[in-house]
């Protein structure tokens, strides 16, 4: 079982479903009307977080659980069976009302088919979960690539064939199927019928705290909009979505892999927090690495980059992206903390840090509207930066660790990402002379500033930066 050779297989995962989504949304952009992308939004708003409930996080606890056995197994199976029946038929019931409440009719036939993937799901919980738990992502990632793959075949052609929004719904069915499909056949597991209520009880006990969590930081994530939304205004609320999106990527993508990855390999380390501790310290690296040059550059070039992917009609994207860029880069280090803590069977700790920080951001975004939306976004920056401090310490203190090891983990990233942010910054203002449009201004300087990254991290030569070279290659 090796971290490594996980997150190669994660991190191919995430690029396939990020490379499938964009797309997507490049080729159903042309083909569907605006009015049917706002359906399926109106849809996936409500089936999003039910599936953020779905196993009611038993699949962590299949991949965590030290001494996994076959009655706990059986236990977790059945009780995600029923839980994903009974979202099934409650999104069924709640169709009609959810619709009124949209005003929009066409979505209720929408939520009715998207209904259906609730109890497939749910039938292959486990089976995902015991093949994580054993580390055969090689196997998981040949599932879930041929599953997004042919659920954008089947995507693009509905919309060619002019079935609007269903387009969405029968990409998502598809991949329900065609995966579910191929967790059945590719895991040993074969259910037979137990169901133990001591065993649901210790399920409950470890992932009760795990929802709670989840559910807790969801609202938490949302919570600016719905300030940003009923203070400021859709317009203001718009140019600010689109500046978290851009803060969430790395959180979505380099940090997901890194949790995925980890996870079953920690699980097995739970005992031996020495080495728990190194294997924490070393992932804070890596993804610093990742993400201090991205968010600093994102930084340096916000109004060159808003003004190439956008377009000249979101000059406040810059604004809001100057104080959300360090927020994404203390995030993505922050959320690593998580892992740790369910790898160890804490979820209680992480349940509880959830509700401080939701308290601690929701209050700074209520204090930083008297400035406005620039004040939300510095009011999170300093809110996340709080929290991460509290994070920090608890997750140390829980794997017996000093606060310097952290920093050496993580300053060497910060201090080159500062140099090449002020380099960047430089020749911005030496190249206004030139008149470069703003294409060839952003690639000339992307590219600069990534070059010189990666010329004082070789320089520096760290320890830590060769765990870097071995996500890419076998042998480093």
């Amino acid at each position: 079982m090796s971290a490594f050779s996980n997150a190669r297989w994660v991190g191919t995962i995430q690029a396939a479903r990020v490379g499938v989504q964009l797309l997507t949304l490049l080729v159903l952009s042309r083909l569907l009307s605006p009015a049917d992308f706002g359906l399926i939004a109106m849809s996936f708003a409500i089936t999003n977080f039910a599936m953020l409930v779905r196993d009611l996080g038993t699949g962590a606890a299949i991949v965590q659980n030290a001494t996994l056995d076959p009655k706990t197994t059986l236990t977790a199976h059945w009780s995600n069976c029923f839980i994903g029946l009974a979202l099934g038929l409650l999104l069924l019931v709640l169709s009609l009302p959810i619709a009124a409440f949209f005003r929009a009719p066409a979505v209720q036939p929408l939520l009715q088919l998207l209904a259906l993937t609730f109890p497939i799901l749910g039938s292959t919980t486990v089976h995902q979960a015991l093949l994580e738990r054993t580390s055969r992502f090689e196997l998981l990632a040949r599932i879930e690539i041929i599953s997004i793959a042919l659920g954008f075949i089947v995507a693009v052609s509905a919309a060619i064939l002019g079935m609007g929004a269903y387009s969405f719904v029968l990409q998502s069915l598809t991949i329900a199927i065609v995966s579910a499909i191929q967790l059945w056949r590719a895991s040993e597991f074969r259910p037979g019928w137990f169901w133990g209520r001591e065993q649901a009880r210790s399920l409950w006990r470890f992932s009760g705290h795990l929802l709670g969590f989840n559910v807790v930081n969801y609202f938490a994530r949302n919570a600016d909009a719905v300030i940003v939304g009923r203070a400021l205004g859709a317009s203001t609320l718009g140019a600010y979505s689109v500046a978290y999106r851009l803060m969430l990527f790395p959180l979505q993508n380099l940090t997901f892999v890194a949790a995925r990855a980890l996870l079953p390999v920690m699980s097995r380390s739970q005992d031996a927090l020495p080495k728990l501790g190194q294997m924490y310290l070393r992932t804070l690296s890596v993804i610093a690495f990742f993400t201090a040059p991205l968010m600093g550059g994102l930084f340096a070039l916000r109004e060159p980059f808003v003004t190439v992917v956008l377009g000249d009609g979101w000059p406040l994207v810059a604004v809001i992206t100057a104080w959300l860029a360090p927020v994404g880069f203390i995030q993505s280090l922050v959320s690593v903390g998580g892992t740790v803590f369910t790898a160890l069977g804490r979820t209680d700790i992480l349940f509880r840090l959830g509700l401080f920080s939701t308290a601690l951001h929701v209050t700074a975004f209520l204090v930083g509207l008297r400035w406005g939306i620039s004040g939300v976004a510095g009011a999170y920056l300093v809110a996340s930066a709080i929290n991460a401090v509290v994070c920090f310490q608890v997750t140390l203190r829980l794997l017996d660790q000093k606060v310097s090891p952290l920093f050496a983990a993580v300053l060497p990233a910060v201090a080159r990402a500062v140099i090449m942010v002020v380099a960047i910054r430089f020749a911005q203002h030496e190249l206004a002379a030139y008149s470069l449009s703003a294409p060839a201004e952003l690639i000339l300087l992307s590219v600069g500033g990534g070059l010189l990254y990666l010329l004082m991290a070789r320089i520096q030569s760290r320890p830590y930066d060769r765990d870097v070279l071995r996500l890419f290659m076998r042998r480093a």
